[in-house]
């Protein structure tokens, strides 16, 4: 838990400044989620998705942010999509290797996160808290927007993320004027927020459930759970740890059914194309 004015730099970090949290932070109730369209990826279903069925098959999948609004004007953004480099060069971060064969970026000037926020009369400036659920190109493309943000993630993911710079390329997000605050474990942010440790897609990655007061409880799995054909399979086989991954969506499925909660997963271009999209919110 934080509390930003008692928080302590840690020796997590080198260049950056990396806070550890240390007490929770009252805030009002929640009372929005916009779902933001941030692009998408051309991928092999079964080399990206879903090892063993669909190898060869392309699918368009969503690249997807969330930001919640608090009942005092609090703002807090999950993830910043990928970088924008990307709508120029779609192969800037796989081109030459053998996963850009897998993967194609596709991003237009109207899914830059700095673009969404606009059309909803923000700026990154207006962003009190980003949540970096994790470190790969599609969720931490754009962290550098938000410096004056408090950016939260587990220490595992930004550990893990910082001794494979190959894996998650560091001129995005580890950058010397983002400050971080690392934390283990689960996390409510604010009332109604909570941030959910998940590893298995890789070692930190978390999720985050939303309580609202007419909709109720939303689950946003993010890579926790890439599409529900993984769900329903129980195919963890592509994740890096497939037994935590497949805890850890459990944990999810379980948690779910237990707050009757809309679980909204990673990727899936199915789900994406029934759900409420921004400038339309939950609320």
């Amino acid at each position: 838990m934080y509390e930003e004015n008692g928080a302590r730099e840690t020796g997590a970090a080198s260049d950056n400044a990396v806070w550890l949290a240390t007490e929770v932070q009252k805030e009002p109730w929640t009372v929005k989620l916009y779902l933001i369209n941030l692009g998408y990826c051309d991928v092999d279903k079964g080399r990206v998705l879903t090892p063993g069925s669909g190898v060869g098959e392309r699918i368009i999948i969503p690249i997807v942010g969330y930001l919640i609004e608090t009942e005092s004007g609090s703002r807090i953004l999950v993830d910043s999509g990928m970088h924008r480099k990307h709508i120029a060069q779609p192969d800037a971060t796989f081109g030459g290797t053998e996963f850009g064969n897998y993967l194609t970026p596709i991003m237009k000037p109207e899914h830059d996160i700095r673009r969404r926020l606009g059309e909803l009369g923000l700026t990154a400036e207006d962003i009190d808290i980003l949540v970096s659920t994790h470190f790969h190109f599609d969720h931490a493309g754009n962290h550098g927007d938000f410096g004056r943000s408090r950016i939260v993630t587990q220490r595992a993911a930004y550990v893990y993320a910082k001794e494979n710079p190959g894996r998650f390329p560091a001129d995005c997000w580890d950058l010397p004027h983002l400050r971080y605050e690392l934390i283990e474990g689960d996390l409510e942010i604010v009332p109604g927020v909570t941030l959910l440790s998940t590893p298995g897609h890789v070692p930190g990655h978390m999720s985050v459930l939303v309580r609202l007061p007419k909709t109720g409880a939303i689950i946003l799995a993010i890579d926790a759970i890439y599409t529900l054909e993984n769900l329903a399979t129980d195919n963890w086989t592509g994740y890096h740890d497939p037994e935590e991954a497949q805890r850890s969506a459990h944990r999810l499925k379980a948690l779910a059914e237990r707050e009757g909660a809309l679980l909204i997963t990673g990727h899936d271009p199915g789900q994406w194309a029934g759900l409420r999209l921004a400038p339309d919110y939950y609320d």
